[in-house]
């Protein structure tokens, strides 16, 4: 494989009648890689999923596996599997027969022996602590169970690709974390390349190698979870990928923008002189202190105790930002917020708000 790179997909467009799904994506996964496919409903990410998966044929372009153009290869052929959010588990037959129903369809050469298919299963279910349940009924299981046997039953065949159409959709919060976990040892433990689904941010960046934000039909930033949060491209990515505020701004020359009618020093170069662009702050990234310390100044509207922090809407200047702290303060306080050069995240602005 060159440069390790197992799925390419080149020019990938997708229509529906006048519908433009997919314009022009253009992605790289790697042998053994976590991807995620992140982004809002309809922008894509299962679209794309599923050219890869072979159920559907893209309208353009061309899709490649271990260098070899795949597009007319039926999904049975290519050496993948897929785990949607409905388990699409088999009721009528219990735990085994489940995990070992792509094991007894193979045949000719690849025929295996029971024995053979014993060991299989066993090896399976013991990777997700399912051992002992092999002739259990799949309706007495809970929806995290009946999720891990879908999981292992996609593996068993060891497919070199597990496409996974947002697999934990259906769990509460607590299960949910759990086994977002488990998958990420199980991908590490089977060196298998894993593709994966969610409209969930936390869930992308706690378990990726590589995030691919998606908006629209198009590729919004491509990067390691540190990456997508910390340095992300547009505000759209910046506003996908946890809280942000986002606020009007003009460059007015290298490390110096103009917000709320003051220059402020920030660290981001290549802009043009006096050209508009958008501000990023991070809640966690504003320091609260007196009004006459502060770079902005306004008053505290609203305090939400999160747990580990404080959320506070602060009205400043007609903007309400967003903060985190570890110290409360209370609604009707004046308070100063102060922004480190190297927090103020510089980002030009999509055409789309150029042409307003």
């Amino acid at each position: 494989m060159e440069n390790n790179i197992i799925i390419d997909l080149k020019n990938i467009s997708m229509e529906y009648g006048n519908e433009k799904v997919l314009d022009n994506i253009n992605l790289y996964i790697r042998d053994k890689e976590f991807v995620t496919l992140l982004g809002p409903s309809g922008c894509g990410k299962t679209t794309t999923l599923r050219i890869i998966g072979g159920f559907i044929n893209q309208t353009s372009g061309n899709v490649y596996f271990e260098g070899k153009e795949i597009s007319k290869v039926p999904p049975y052929k290519r050496q993948l599997n897929t785990v949607f959010q409905k388990y699409a588990l088999f009721s009528h037959l219990n735990v085994f027969e489940n995990v070992a129903f792509g094991l007894r369809l193979k045949k000719g050469k690849e025929k295996l022996d029971e024995k053979v298919i014993k060991e299989k299963v066993s090896e399976m279910l013991k990777l997700v602590n399912l051992s002992g349940y092999e002739k259990r009924d799949i309706n007495s299981l809970s929806g995290g169970q009946q999720q891990r046997v879908a999981i292992v039953r996609a593996l068993v065949n060891h497919p070199k690709v597990l496409l996974l159409d947002e697999p934990l959709g259906a769990l509460d919060l607590k299960l949910r974390k759990d086994m977002q976990t488990e998958l990420k040892k199980i991908q590490q433990r089977l060196g298998i390349t894993f593709i994966y689904v969610t409209h969930d941010q936390e869930e992308a960046l706690s378990m990726s190698d590589t995030i691919v934000v998606m908006n629209e039909g198009k590729i919004q930033q491509i990067g390691t979870p540190q990456d997508i949060y910390n340095e992300p491209k547009n505000a759209f990515v910046a506003d996908f990928i946890g809280e942000s505020n986002i606020l009007d701004g003009i460059m007015k020359k290298d490390c110096l923008v103009n917000i709320f009618g003051q220059d402020i020093e920030c660290v981001d170069v290549g802009f043009e002189e006096n050209e508009s662009v958008d501000v990023v702050i991070r809640p966690e990234d504003i320091i609260i202190t007196s009004p006459e310390e502060g770079i902005f100044s306004g008053t505290v509207t609203s305090l939400t105790f999160k747990g580990v922090h404080f959320e506070m809407v602060i009205q400043c200047d007609g903007f309400e930002f967003l903060a985190h702290n570890t110290i409360a303060s209370q609604p009707g306080e004046k308070i100063g917020l102060k922004v480190k050069p190297f927090d103020f995240h510089i980002m030009k602005k999509s055409k789309k708000e150029c042409e307003k």
